[in-house]
């Protein structure tokens, strides 16, 4: 599974991260949904941390098409309540 942070590139995870990365994702739907600036924060840099720690760096001259497409650090909780709706980043 290929995922791209929005600003750092890209990073290679074996697909038994899925579960994890999908169970912060749906948290920060819900807390987006509450409107809890503190609390998004936190968990959106839990999602980038989890990528970042358990993921392999691609050089950034490799570019593959990206399974999930993680935005910016700077996210704002405006800008996150358009994309974390739903199912979130992560389907299913």
């Amino acid at each position: 599974m290929i995922v791209r942070l929005m600003g750092d590139g890209q990073y290679e995870l074996d697909s038994r991260h899925l579960d994890e990365m999908n169970r912060i994702d749906n948290n920060i739907v819900k807390i987006v949904m509450k409107g809890d600036e503190r609390a998004f924060r936190a968990e959106f840099r839990k999602l980038v941390d989890y990528v970042r720690r358990n993921g392999k760096k691609l050089p950034d001259e490799v570019i593959k098409p990206s399974d999930v497409i993680v935005p910016p650090v700077d996210l704002t909780l405006e800008e996150a309540r358009e994309i974390f709706k739903g199912d979130g980043l992560i389907p299913g």
